[in-house]
């Protein structure tokens, strides 16, 4: 019988990488105005080809993630270049960045979709039904 973690697949860890991202952006934007500041973002991808589906994310108790799960993202934290450079060298680009906001967003809200259906079926299955 597979376990839940088989069953859930990767998505647990996408959710919460894309949460870590949408602080990341949201940060960004909040900083838009901030002379020098220097835009932060993270690569989905390469975070999730580094963590298979049998990764288990470090926890204090079920259900709860600690900083050092936390930390292993922003061990991939990268400064995003600017298509152009502002005069304050502030590197947030607003519409670009409300862009990958919204990207992000609708991908965390898909996740949580996919990981609601399998829920949903997981209940299903133990009713018998």
């Amino acid at each position: 019988m597979p376990s839940l973690d088989q069953a859930l697949g990767i998505h647990p860890q996408a959710l919460m990488l894309r949460a870590r991202r949408a602080e990341l952006l949201a940060t960004n934007l909040a900083n838009a105005d901030t002379p020098n500041y220097r835009a932060r973002d993270i690569d989905f991808r390469k975070i999730l080809a580094g963590h298979n589906s049998t990764t288990k994310i470090d926890s204090t108790r079920d259900g709860h993630f600690n900083s050092q799960s936390k930390g292993m993202f922003d061990a991939e934290l990268m400064y995003r270049m600017p298509d152009q450079p502002s005069l304050d060298q502030n590197t947030v680009d607003v519409a670009a960045e409300r862009a990958r906001f919204l990207d992000n967003s609708l991908r965390y809200q898909a996740s949580l979709r996919f990981l609601d259906g399998r829920f949903s079926g997981i209940k299903s299955a133990l009713r018998g039904e």
